[in-house]
């Protein structure tokens, strides 16, 4: 039996695929205590695991607008906004991140620590040396972030572009996030480092989970960009395996009996209180098609949603394995769990977004051709239309998204996971013992 820490930051597309983690765990027998946001005590200890919050500094609710959270945000535009959220949503946080872990470290010594990408905190940690911390691995949960002399800075939505030409345009902006968006959070990051560890901290701190013993990304390769100089501690998990949502199944089921194609549309369970971004869109640009719609609201009151066409159908929440197989086109705001599970049943996407790692998620699609990305947030009903209707006449979109559902069904998801943590553990404990 091991004893592991999931250290998390409290937002849900953060925290939901680590409670399967953490579940899977749990299951087997291991003592995991899990880091991360109040409102999220009792899902957590629904998966075995004990729930250790994050101090009040470190935690908030990501279903709150942000201008709400922090008001001088509101007068912020373009990179001076990037640079205010990234400082004060993920890197000053990471102080009393880096604290709450090593607190439960010392009160009961770790074997390992798994965290996600933005849980800054995790930088913080490998300022100490092996022996003093436990090994940290970064799970995956969203596009891959790490730094490549092959790709665009993490955020622009730029796909690889290939020769001279890209590595040129690559270096090149890299070389202005650096000059222009990093210096103010970059210098509260240095100031934390140096205060916990007496010396610079030794990379971008938003390049840390190179740094870390494992890299264990929630994809499989064929959705991530190859990246000549990856470090050699990246390994891909494929999704980690967790059911959909075990909705019953609505009174107009017996309507998706194939006789025209299925279109599944949501925006999810977080950023789903403005309709207009993309439902509302999506059923009037969608109204007069050959198609069934099967909205589901996430969550919120089936009579909230604007007035439905006649060939929409609606639920709070629709089970997922039930759906997928009957879906022919998976329409989205670009979170990428949702992705992955439409693509490990073969679905192509049309994914719409421009905030948070969206833009990263749909640029991911249109580069694996499983489907067509909307550079918005708020798409027109004609732009909606024109993509669903591409995905359905061209078979090459479907292809490409049953190649990567064959991929799927090849990996081993959170097992792989956990092999890769018992490895470090084996490691870390022969060390130990010399």
């Amino acid at each position: 039996m091991a004893s592991i820490i999931i250290a998390a930051m409290p937002i849900h597309g953060h925290v939901t695929p680590l409670l399967a983690v953490a579940r899977h765990l749990a299951g087997r027998g291991d003592r995991v205590r899990f880091v991360t946001g109040a409102r999220f005590a009792e899902v957590v200890r629904a998966t075995g695991a004990t729930h250790l919050p994050l101090p009040a500094e470190a935690d908030f609710d990501d279903r709150r607008d942000w201008n709400e959270t922090f008001p001088e945000r509101a007068a912020l535009r373009g990179t001076r906004a990037l640079a205010h959220d990234i400082e004060h949503i993920f890197v000053r946080p990471g102080l009393p991140q880096h604290d709450a872990v090593m607190a439960a470290h010392a009160a009961e010594p770790a074997d390992a620590v798994l965290t996600d990408p933005a849980f800054v905190g995790g930088a913080f940690l490998l300022g100490h040396p092996l022996g003093v911390r436990p090994p940290v691995v970064m799970c995956g949960i969203c596009p891959l972030m790490i730094s490549s002399r092959d790709t665009a800075p993490f955020g622009t939505g730029l796909t690889p572009l290939r020769g001279p030409l890209g590595r040129l345009r690559d270096a090149t902006l890299a070389t202005v996030t650096r000059r222009i968006v990093f210096p103010p959070f970059e210098r509260i990051a240095e100031q934390i480092f140096q205060r916990l560890h007496g010396r610079s901290i030794p990379f971008a701190v938003l390049d840390w989970p190179r740094h870390a013993e494992a890299i264990v990304q929630f994809t499989v390769p064929e959705f991530e960009y190859p990246r000549s100089d990856a470090p050699a501690t990246l390994h891909f998990a494929g999704p980690i395996s967790a059911s959909g949502s075990r909705a019953p199944l609505p009174p107009w089921w017996p309507e998706l009996d194939g006789s025209r194609p299925v279109v599944h549309l949501t925006q999810g369970t977080i950023a789903n209180s403005d309709y207009g971004q993309l439902i509302r869109p999506a059923l009037e640009g969608l109204a007069d098609e050959n198609v069934l719609i099967a909205v589901a609201t996430g969550g919120r009151p089936v009579d909230s949603l604007p007035p439905l066409p006649a060939n929409a159908r609606a639920a709070e929440f629709l089970p997922y394995d039930d759906l997928l197989p009957r879906t022919d086109v998976y329409v989205t705001n670009g979170g990428y769990g949702g992705v992955q599970y439409a693509l490990r049943y073969g679905v192509p996407i049309v994914a719409a977004g421009s905030h948070e790692d969206k833009p990263e998620v749909i640029a991911r699609v249109a580069w694996a051709g499983v489907g067509r990305r909307l550079r918005t947030e708020t798409p027109t009903p004609a732009a909606v239309r024109r993509a669903v209707r591409a995905v359905l006449d061209d078979h090459r979109y479907r292809d490409a998204a049953r190649h990567i559902a064959d991929r799927m069904a090849t990996t081993r998801g959170v097992h792989r996971l956990a092999d890769i943590v018992d490895g470090l553990v084996e490691e870390s404990r022969r060390s130990r013992l010399g």
